[in-house]
């Protein structure tokens, strides 16, 4: 589809609002929610008919130096040190987590994030799978989906070797600019040889997928410096990029205080660096699958949206919709049955809860019927930009137009500016409403329209 831009409307439109990585956003999890009932979630899903294979995701909060772009939940030393002694406690964490889970249920989808990953040593990370395939069921090599985050610049090919012989079969890696004057001004200096080299090592060792991740509205960042950036990527052909606006909130992440807010590019020139990326990445085949990502035609993720299959979570875009999610580590987010429940996020209440041999849940959610039938309906909207009315209704025995007769007339101006087509079958985003996907969403989003929500402060990143 070809993603037309109207950049008065988008700067409009652009204004903070949550990603629908889940639904209720990670905001409203409440810290009633404890270890009982997530004991208690996991023997419910055990029990189903048909029991759901397993998505896990562990987090690896360490990082050598920071990048003062970065919103992550992560932790900057050089201490290797610290890297053993996270493993161990991420080990014991999977101690107590791994029997809860009935034995049978397999394991389709790993993924591990950060933070670095890669700032574990290959034979550090090889403790981490050996432990995590004793004590869960691994699918076969040939249908599970197996994926690192790389930072470019702390690996090597011979390490990428290690990873694709412990069963990795997808890497991510942050590129974000290669302009040398964007990457001064964001502390992240990373030469086009490190990171094609590696692109390149992941391919030799057999990888089914690379993905590269860039980010738009960088401090010093120009539309000449970006479409470099962007044809020397699109050169290597990665199967999917990620090209993220930059999201600078100073007030809530330390390390973006030391980027000059005068060196930050204008809303019409941030506007005008996705509209470069876009066109560059339509041109040269990629789809545009949403919320930042694309994919080549032939990729699992444009096949999954091609046969509605796709599937949004903490871990971004997956073809792994059917799945329970188990997240470990310190801030690590679950998904299993219908309820939500995250790790404290600070390492110290983590380490505390890992040694006294408790599950370190902190907070979540159970998920109500109209919590559920709103998932369902953003769901469909961020994964395929359409809700269908009757498959709705069916089934969660409503009557649309009833139901959501306030959320439809908060359509209606997005609707008037020809972002969205309503009708009595389906709510369908335009080609011009992709890029806002999560301004609909929002119509739908019972917690933003609450009374005291007006009062509350913004939480999320703008828009564009």
């Amino acid at each position: 589809m070809t993603i037309p831009f109207d950049p008065d409307l988008l700067r409009r439109y652009d204004r903070p609002g949550p990603r629908y990585t889940s639904y209720p956003t990670a905001p409203q999890f409440g810290s009633s929610f404890k270890a009982a009932e997530m004991r208690a979630q996991i023997g419910r899903s055990n029990e189903d008919p048909i029991p759901r294979d397993l998505s896990l995701y562990l987090h690896i909060p360490y990082c050598a130096s920071p990048c003062f772009y970065c919103g992550c939940n992560r932790i900057i030393t050089r201490d290797k040190g610290k890297g053993e002694a996270y493993l161990s406690r991420l080990l014991r964490e999977i101690d107590l987590t791994a029997p809860l889970l009935d034995r049978g249920r397999e394991v389709v989808q790993l993924h591990l994030g950060g933070g670095t990953p890669n700032f574990l040593t290959p034979a550090q990370l090889g403790t981490l799978m050996d432990s995590l395939g004793r004590q869960f069921h691994f699918a076969s090599r040939r249908v599970r989906d197996f994926s690192i985050e790389l930072d470019p610049r702390f690996v090597t090919p011979q390490e990428i070797a290690d990873l694709a012989e412990l069963g990795f079969n997808r890497a991510s890696l942050g590129v974000q600019d290669f302009d040398p004057a964007v990457q001064q001004a964001v502390n992240r200096i990373q030469s086009i040889e490190q990171t094609l080299t590696i692109i390149d090592a992941c391919r030799d060792q057999g990888m089914r997928s690379v993905n590269v991740d860039l980010i738009y509205g960088l401090p010093k960042q120009t539309l000449k410096g970006f479409g470099k950036t962007l044809d020397t990527v699109i050169a290597v052909a990665p199967e999917r990029l990620a090209i993220y606006g930059y999201a600078h909130l100073p007030e809530l992440f330390r390390a973006q205080r030391q980027i000059e807010t005068a060196d930050l590019p204008t809303s019409e020139d941030k506007l005008a660096l996705l509209q470069l990326a876009t066109a560059k990445l339509g041109a040269a085949g990629y789809l545009y699958i949403g919320m930042d990502h694309f994919a080549r035609p032939e990729d699992e993720l444009a096949r999954a949206q091609a046969q509605g299959t796709l599937h949004r979570n903490f871990m971004g875009y997956t073809t792994h919709a059917h799945t329970d999610l188990v997240g470990m580590g310190v801030s690590a987010i679950s998904r299993v049955g219908d309820s939500y429940w995250q790790n404290y996020r600070d390492i110290v209440g983590w380490d505390a809860a890992v040694d006294a041999g408790h599950l370190p849940v902190w907070r979540g959610l159970t998920l109500s019927t109209d919590d559920l039938l709103r998932e369902d309906v953003i769901q469909q909207l961020m994964c395929h930009g359409e809700v269908d009315v009757a498959q709705t209704e069916t089934r969660h025995k409503i009557h649309f137009s009833h139901y959501f007769e306030a959320d439809l007339a908060r359509l209606a101006p997005l609707q008037a500016d020809g972002l969205v087509e309503v009708s009595p079958k389906a709510i369908q985003a335009t080609s011009r409403g992709r890029l806002v996907l999560r301004i609909i969403a929002m119509c739908f989003d019972a917690f933003l329209h609450r009374p005291a929500a007006a009062s509350e402060p913004p939480r999320y990143s703008r828009v564009i």
